[in-house]
């Protein structure tokens, strides 16, 4: 459950290079974008959640990239999934996803859930562009991830893992990018459910991998990967999909279609004192921490694709 490949970064974390810097910059404006100029974006805000699509996917083919779009009915709105796809060189048939939602929360701008994994995975997008792996590469944004939908069937994930199944795609890993932008060195920080604080730091500097016992490959995979190539402090666990928090984001949902899935989370409410509030606004992310997590998930997303 607990054990890892490779050491979490225990030393000072270097200053951004010239490419994190640029990252840091786009991360901000995308963050800014979504939770400050747009705000809250849900069928409940409907224009806002139209306008956030339409800024995910001009923001992709501004990159290069053919989007395709899954729309399905929610609540009397057409709502859409948002999918880009890199092409495997020699195994394309197999799958790997990596994915974020974009809605937010009733009453809330949701500049750390989820701005914050939306413009991580725009930002793993212009890293990749052009790029070929082993495997066929997904750079999904998921609507409908927040309540009241959570768990239900209009929830975008879910509708997204379905058609999957019913396609018999062969789907060999899903990664959740879910509220991954605050970051603190405050002692007694970072809290979790039992009776993980004995095996765990109570400082919310790191980055978590979560999954589920049976995605427990995937999670040493990807950690393994995140500490061979970052220096930003890192925790893993394969835990039962019933503790709290453990399956709270679209990963869940390609779970349910027996497919192993992740979240990658700075661990949301046990850490984030504005998750769901209206105080989750952009000033809040440390987007240098940000910056140093996105640039070693594009290595993840790349190793995952088989590199």
């Amino acid at each position: 459950m607990i054990s890892m490949p490779g050491k979490s970064w225990s030393q000072p974390v270097p200053s951004l290079s010239a490419e994190e810097q640029l990252i840091h910059d786009n991360l901000r404006r995308h963050v800014e974008m979504l939770a400050e100029q747009i705000g809250e974006r849900n069928v409940w805000h409907a224009d806002a959640l139209v306008a956030a699509a339409s800024y995910i996917r001009n923001s992709l083919e501004d990159l290069g990239y053919q989007v395709h779009i899954q729309a399905f009915e929610s609540e009397g709105q057409t709502v859409q999934n948002i999918e880009v796809e890199l092409p495997g060189a020699t195994a394309p048939q197999e799958i790997a996803i990596v994915g974020a939602h974009y809605d937010s929360v009733p009453d809330g701008p949701g500049a750390n859930d989820n701005a914050s994994g939306i413009a991580a995975l725009l930002e793993i997008a212009r890293l990749l562009a052009g790029k070929t792996h082993a495997r066929t590469l997904r750079l999904v944004a998921f609507v409908n991830e927040e309540q009241p939908f959570s768990g239900s069937e209009q929830m975008g994930s879910r509708v997204y893992a379905e058609r999957s199944r019913q396609r018999n795609e062969q789907i060999k890993a899903m990664v959740s990018l879910e509220t991954i932008g605050f970051y603190t060195n405050q002692a007694a920080s970072q809290h979790y459910p039992f009776p993980f604080s004995y095996f765990y730091p109570d400082t919310g500097n790191f980055i978590g991998f979560v999954g589920n016992l049976s995605s427990w490959r995937l999670v040493r995979q990807a950690v393994g990967t995140f500490r061979a190539s970052t220096a930003f402090p890192s925790e893993g666990v394969a835990a039962p999909g019933r503790i709290r928090g453990v399956g709270w984001s679209d990963h869940a949902s390609f779970w349910q279609v027996g497919y192993p899935a992740i979240m990658i989370t700075d661990t949301a409410f046990f850490r984030y004192q504005h998750y769901h509030k209206e105080t989750d606004t952009p000033e809040k992310l440390d987007y240098q921490s940000l910056a140093r997590v996105t640039r070693g998930l594009v290595d993840v997303a790349a190793g995952l694709a088989g590199n």
